[in-house]
């Protein structure tokens, strides 16, 4: 079966898919749970692609609050993969890049690249107004997106799921789990 997203790949579905444990992180100063919507989205998706939704929280705009959510599910050992939306923007509030890339391990340099490609797709050139980032903090993927229901929707359906989904072929992130911390 050919793959639904614009890159291009494909999904084995003869394969049993290996779910992940993907937590799902809001940082907003204006947003509560209930007017969560990318949060939810994101929480919604995880779950409907066969994930175990690990943790949902809300920090505010804040270098430390986010930080100390995302060490702390590091540190937890019951999170594979970190989902951020909002503060990724280029306004004075806008500090998600900021907290998490001095956390990084390794930065992925093409999440950026092929995040914009498509959202170039959808808001045109909008999209520079974004500074969305992924890597790994030992051992966990992270994914920052921003905080519009819309970019949520581009970034896991047309570039996170697929490389969650460890019966995408010719290779996916899933697969490379179990080395991420090999020395």
């Amino acid at each position: 079966m050919t793959s639904p997203f614009p890159i291009g790949g494909k999904i084995d579905e003869s394969l049993p898919l290996t779910p992940v444990r993907v937590a799902v992180l809001t940082i907003s100063d204006t947003r509560d749970e209930e007017s969560d919507t990318s949060g939810h989205i994101l929480a919604e998706r995880a779950r409907a692609a066969g994930h175990e939704l690990a943790e949902k929280r809300l920090v505010p705009d804040d270098v430390d609050a986010i930080r100390v959510q995302i060490n702390a599910w590091v540190a937890s050992g019951g999170v594979d993969v970190i989902v951020t939306t909002g503060g990724t923007g280029i306004t004075g509030r806008d500090v998600t890049p900021e907290a998490v890339r001095p956390l990084l391990d390794k930065e992925i340099d093409g999440f950026s690249v092929i995040f914009h490609l498509v959202s170039y797709q959808t808001v045109g050139l909008s999209t520079l107004q974004s500074r969305a980032l992924a890597g790994i903090i030992k051992g966990v993927f992270i994914f920052c997106l921003p905080g519009s229901n819309g970019a949520v929707k581009d970034g896991w359906d047309k570039v996170i799921s697929a490389q969650l989904d460890s019966r995408h072929k010719p290779c996916n992130m899933v697969e490379l789990m179990p080395r991420l911390l090999e020395k």
